[in-house]
């Protein structure tokens, strides 16, 4: 699928002008339909929404910049017929945020039906965390340090 964006999507900020601001660390994701996966990022894990349209979002949280891009943003990438495949995106990957209160995190995602793949739980590795997955299966674990608390 083919979106271009309207006169009025179109953002103020060149998509060059924007590259030059990323710094350190920041993760392009790619996502089957932006307006889809946007409410996982902002209303669940709280990320910013500095821009979207059907191509693209560019998002920040603590300092962290994480971009959606559309499939079909990609299309003529040599990867790109893989973007048809169906099933879930990023198995072997698991980005972990530090920051954000599970149980919180936890119910906002049941409450809008996104997928929790491990409920909070105290872990081993000194985290409380819960585990979710975006619409398109890219995995989060997101919490805090055992003992800590974020509110």
């Amino acid at each position: 699928m083919t979106t271009k964006r309207t006169e009025a999507q179109k953002w103020s900020v060149t998509a060059g002008d924007y590259g030059r601001t990323l710094k350190g660390l920041s993760l392009n994701l790619l996502v089957r339909d932006i307006d889809r996966s946007l409410p996982f990022y902002t209303e669940v894990l709280g990320f910013r929404d500095l821009h979207h349209d059907p191509d693209f979002a560019a998002l920040e949280r603590d300092g962290v910049n994480l971009v959606l891009h559309a499939d079909h943003a990609y299309a003529a990438q040599p990867w790109a017929p893989r973007l048809a495949e169906q099933g879930k995106r990023g198995f072997g990957a698991e980005i972990r945020i530090l920051g954000i209160e599970p149980e919180d995190a936890e119910r906002r995602a049941r409450e809008r039906g996104h997928t929790v793949l491990y409920p909070t739980k105290e872990w081993p590795h000194g985290w409380r965390d819960v585990v979710l997955e975006d619409p398109d299966g890219y995995t989060f674990a997101v919490g805090v340090p055992v003992g800590q608390s974020v509110r």
